[in-house]
């Protein structure tokens, strides 16, 4: 198996892919000020096995559209959501996020939970707008700095894996001059990555490694997911997503 399909397996086995919890899925889609009860069109991106799709279709009527471009995350997603009522069916689609197959203003809402760094913000930004009506929202989760002072380690370890890292204002300036209006915006809380995302991955990691015999591309695999967690509980002070729902203008 390549390192990526390790990657892909080891957090197929995790709730979420990325740090979030329903809490704050719902705290979100309160402030998209959008009808819960409404038949709106939505598209969550990068939506991974669904933690943040399943919420959305459980607490609306919106008819969401699930993108994801690795197969195995949408079976999951799909296995999961045949749990749902009638009414809220989800669609899936397997897709590069570069390259989405949506028409030109067909989207009320645009959901996306710490996904959009794949493609990067500004290009997430300037691409997923001609997909909203006028006046559609966009809510993402990013990852920010939450201090205008970091320590040099963590600094150097961000602006290497992704340049783009900046503080909350600066990612609401990015996203005015991209034409939307902010609405409101929060920092993602620090059991987001520990409880719901680093602790919940470490557990299946002895059984990750025995299935793949302890190969050396799996233990590398291991020893990034590790490096990482360290990392967010040394400097957990200076960083996090910020959660950003805007208006398209």
């Amino acid at each position: 198996m390549t390192e990526l399909g390790l990657l892909i397996d080891l957090h197929l086995r995790n709730h979420r892919q990325g740090p979030g919890s329903t809490t704050e899925t719902l705290k979100a889609m309160a402030l998209t000020g959008l009808n819960p009860a409404s038949s709106l069109k939505v598209a969550d991106i990068g939506c991974g096995t669904g933690a943040s799709t399943l919420i959305l279709a459980r607490e609306t009527n919106w008819q969401i559209r699930a993108v994801d471009l690795f197969p195995a995350f949408l079976k999951k997603l799909e296995k999961q959501a045949s749990s749902l009522a009638p009414k809220q069916t989800i669609s899936l689609a397997q897709e590069d996020m570069n390259q989405l197959s949506f028409k030109a203003q067909s989207l009320d809402l645009i959901w996306s939970e710490g996904a959009i760094y794949s493609m990067g913000f500004a290009n997430g930004l300037k691409k997923w707008r001609e997909f909203l009506v006028d006046d559609g929202i966009l809510a993402i989760s990013e990852i920010c700095w939450t201090s205008a002072n970091r320590p040099a380690e963590i600094e150097a370890y961000w602006n290497a894996e992704y340049p783009e890292i900046a503080t909350l204002e600066e990612k609401a300036k990015q996203l005015e001059s991209h034409g939307y209006e902010l609405i409101n915006s929060f920092i993602l809380e620090a059991n987001s990555w520990l409880n719901n995302y680093f602790e919940p991955l470490e557990q299946t990691i002895p059984l990750f490694l025995k299935e793949h015999k302890h190969s050396e591309l799996a233990k590398k695999v291991v020893e990034a997911h590790r490096m990482e967690y360290e990392l967010y509980r040394k400097f957990q002070a200076y960083y996090s997503y910020g959660f950003f729902i805007a208006r398209k203008i």
